[in-house]
């Protein structure tokens, strides 16, 4: 058997996962009235487990003084999240981008935006009593203020070349005097806000203390000391905003001013990694998973073989919920709906000839649809799957059964296997997905491992059975054959 996602054995073994403690009760509206252009497809993108904007719903075709409606599942709930236009101005206009950054929680959002303009709070603007973004704004506007001020306090004591001197002191005094009222005023914010999502991205504001009589790495060395002072590691709904990555980044750069050689950096970098993760290992799981998948990340794409040593234990970790392990929850809880009698996801793809291919559209003479998910490397699918063709093409089955089979398969060699082992099954209809076990056919149908069948009845779309071995598809063909 091909195992796509490694810890789903691990995932197996644990009886226990932690409730969602950021899911929503319901799905949230989003109702935008377009103007000031002539057309619009418009997307609402959110973060995906790789912290990666990618949109959750579309509209395509809505055109000046139209209304859209747009629902946002619970799942999704709450969070930052993109609004995407891809509008024409006139109608002979070539397509052309714009994007609006909003908040959705639990309140249902209408909108009045003109694309072109759809950050100018004078062109695009929420209802009266809409409370997030209009909260935020609030909040963004106070808060630079009284940065701005503080930083031309810390860029004079940066910069000022007589730190000895009493006007030196005065100006620690001052900045330390104005650091602190500032992060009293941010807690208070917190406080007053706290019934809000957007209350959880003000703790990325907090400023740690700085020994401005030290030498500039004393000051490094402290800011990394003190980086997590104001943060709230048991509150899961950190990981909902992009502010996240960022935040980090600037932890990591830090390390980095210290970095003055590769040696150094492949060393400095992985302490990074392991005090961050060590800071959030006793918050919420996902907090705690989401910190070793963003140095995971790094690691692997800077090639750091030390850093990803480090992460192995936290890896093994049943508390530390990375985005594969909950891809795998999600999945396993899935499987569970995916039962006889439920309806079968739709398909809607190209298939090996690059042939458009529809599971509902499908015309078939046979009583029934076998989907078979597989590889071309995979030992165990090549089994089965000779097996199968073997008695799928006896004249009697081949009236109760027309065979789609799936590949999962991503990589070169494994494409290369595939495209050799299916022209020994040339009666079957095959498709491949690109993106393997994370390709929309495979999530629809909560595949983890090859191979998969899946019998479903074509004429209702409904699924018969889920045969495990040839010999219970077998029985369930034989079952249901008049």
């Amino acid at each position: 058997m091909k195992i796509f996602l490694r810890l789903v054995f691990t995932m197996l073994m644990l009886s226990i996962f932690p409730d969602d403690l950021i899911s929503q009760t319901r799905d949230v509206t989003v109702t935008i009235h377009l103007r000031g252009v002539y057309e619009s497809k418009i997307s609402i993108l959110g973060l995906n487990n790789s912290r990666v904007f990618k949109p959750i719903v579309e509209v395509d075709g809505i055109k000046n003084g139209q209304t859209a409606t747009m629902i946002v599942r619970k799942e999704h709930l709450p969070g930052e999240f993109v609004m995407r236009f891809e509008y024409k101005e006139l109608v002979s206009s070539t397509p052309y981008p714009s994007e609006k950054n909003l908040i959705i929680n639990q309140q249902n959002l209408e909108l009045w935006v003109s694309p072109i303009y759809c950050n100018n709070s004078d062109s695009s603007y929420f209802q009266k009593d809409e409370i997030e973004n209009s909260t935020f704004l609030a909040f963004s506007m106070e808060n630079s203020g009284k940065k701005e001020k503080l930083s031309v306090l810390q860029n004079f004591l940066m910069s000022y070349d007589d730190p000895q001197s009493a006007f030196y002191q005065m100006g620690i005094a001052e900045y330390e005097q104005r650091r602190m009222d500032f992060n009293g005023w941010l807690a208070g914010q917190t406080l007053k806000d706290r019934k809000l999502f957007v209350s959880s991205t003000y703790s990325y504001q907090f400023l740690p203390q700085i020994p401005w009589l030290g030498t500039e790495t004393d000051r490094i060395t402290s800011m990394i000391e003190h980086y997590f002072d104001g943060i709230d590691f048991s509150d899961p709904l950190l990981i909902r905003t992009s502010f996240i990555n960022k935040w980090m980044d600037n932890y990591v750069n830090l390390y980095g001013q210290m970095a003055t050689t590769a040696a150094l950096r492949d060393s400095l970098f992985p302490l990074a990694g392991k005090r961050a993760i060590e800071k959030s290992k006793n918050g919420n799981p996902l907090v705690y998973g989401w910190m070793v998948d963003y140095f995971y990340r790094g690691y692997e794409s800077n090639g750091i073989s030390a850093g990803i040593a480090i992460l192995q234990p936290y890896l093994d970790d049943p508390n530390c919920l990375t985005s594969k392990k909950q891809e795998i929850e999600r999945r396993l809880k899935g499987i569970e709906t995916l039962v006889p009698g439920s309806l079968a996801p739709p398909i809607v793809m190209h298939d090996s000839n690059d042939e458009p291919f529809d599971l509902y559209k499908t015309k078939s003479v046979a009583r029934f649809t076998l989907l078979i998910f597989w590889s071309g490397d995979c030992s165990h699918c090549k089994e089965l799957t000779d097996q199968l063709y073997s008695w799928q093409q006896q004249a009697e089955v081949v009236k109760d059964v027309m065979v789609v089979a799936i590949s999962l398969d991503e990589l070169d060699t494994e494409i290369a296997a595939w495209q050799k082992k299916k022209a020994d099954y040339k009666q079957w209809k095959h498709l491949r997905a690109p993106d393997g076990v994370r390709s929309k056919v495979a999530d629809d149908y909560y595949v983890l491992a090859t191979p998969v069948m899946i019998l479903i009845d074509p004429s209702t779309m409904k699924i018969v059975a889920l045969p495990n071995t040839l010999a219970e598809l077998k029985d369930a063909v034989k079952k249901y054959r008049p």
